[in-house]
């Protein structure tokens, strides 16, 4: 069959190659690399929540093999198919467990999962096996992944990486129609929760987001200026206090504690890779350290807890935004 060559950006997936089916081998420009997929993948391994509920939503489930790399607890809507889908590591697997699995197209979420200082794996280590990768744009879209413990941002995050992203996954598992209907999903329930918080009309209403801290006393990581937390707030017409261009850069409790937001959001997750992963563990350090139980946030109680997944490049991305729009609501009490 003919060669069928896309590459993919950030102002949108071609319309023209979702209106009919994958044609194999298909070639994509992917962060810097060049992937080409021989058939439709079978065996997927995905290394991230997000690119695993993708699939899911996608219903690619029977050409899965394994999942790994997981914050929160699958969405309600995918628990059964995710019951039949190995879990291979709930945190970062290893290059051996993902490659026993022979699989046609290992997708992740995160750069740093495999890419030139892959926790996994290189891409070129994966090549040598015949392999193909795909790291989702909404990592390495503007964006450089060299530079800070998470990376750092050059250019404001941009939601149409995203709706590339899903689009790019849907035509490599030749599932076009359910990622025209996932991404319209999405882009309606963005839309209509906009408007709810815009319809609040708060004047420069500030907020944080904390995700977790290597040590309870420690500094924690905070969203930064640029990356996706940030886009979220903008969009709800809030400000972010943190303005680094480090996706998630260590602020001191003090800076915050001076810029005193009106809302806190904090991180739910299933991880527990730090001490403060635990939620509750944030509440009490929040309402217990002489200097964060002076911010307004806590002593009026606007924290609003949020799934770590909803602050990444994911679906639950709207999740996220409706649940920072419901909090807001208590800053116009």
């Amino acid at each position: 069959m003919k060669k069928l060559a896309i590459a993919i950006c950030a102002t949108g997936f071609p319309l023209a190659a979702l209106a009919a089916p994958t044609e194999y081998p298909l070639t994509i420009e992917n962060c810097g690399h060049r992937v080409t997929i021989p058939e439709r993948p079978a065996n997927v391994v995905s290394i991230g929540q997000s690119t695993t509920e993708i699939l899911y939503a996608l219903r690619q489930q029977d050409r899965m093999a394994g999942t790994a790399l997981w914050f929160n607890g699958v969405l309600p809507d995918y628990a059964r198919i995710d019951a039949g889908v190995e879990r291979i590591s709930d945190n970062t697997p290893s290059f051996e467990a993902v490659v026993n699995k022979r699989p046609g197209f290992v997708p992740t979420m995160f750069e740093w999962m495999i890419g030139e200082q892959g926790a996994v794996g290189t891409r070129e280590q994966f090549d040598d096996l015949g392999i193909p990768t795909y790291v989702m744009p909404t990592d390495c879209s503007g964006k450089d992944n060299l530079v800070g413990a998470d990376g750092t941002r050059l250019a404001p995050f941009d939601v149409g990486t995203l709706w590339d992203s899903i689009a790019q996954i849907a035509t490599v598992m030749d599932a076009q129609a359910a990622g025209d209907a996932l991404v319209a999903d999405l882009q309606s329930r963005e839309r209509a929760v906009v408007a709810q918080a815009r319809a609040l009309d708060l004047p420069d209403a500030s907020a944080a987001v904390w995700f977790s801290s290597a040590e309870m006393e420690a500094d924690p990581y905070m969203a930064g200026g640029m990356g996706i937390p940030a886009w979220m707030l903008d969009r709800l017409g809030l400000r972010n206090v943190v303005t680094s261009d480090e996706e998630w850069p260590t602020v001191g409790w003090e800076t915050i504690a001076r810029a005193d937001p009106a809302v806190l959001f904090i991180a739910r997750m299933d991880r527990r890779r730090f001490p403060a992963d635990d939620v509750e563990a944030k509440l009490e350090f929040l309402r217990s350290d002489p200097v964060t139980s002076r911010m307004q946030a806590v002593r009026e109680d606007r924290i609003v807890i949020i799934d770590a997944e909803a602050m990444h490049g994911s679906i639950r991305m709207l999740d996220g935004l409706e649940a920072m729009a419901e909090g807001m609501g208590r800053l116009a009490e």
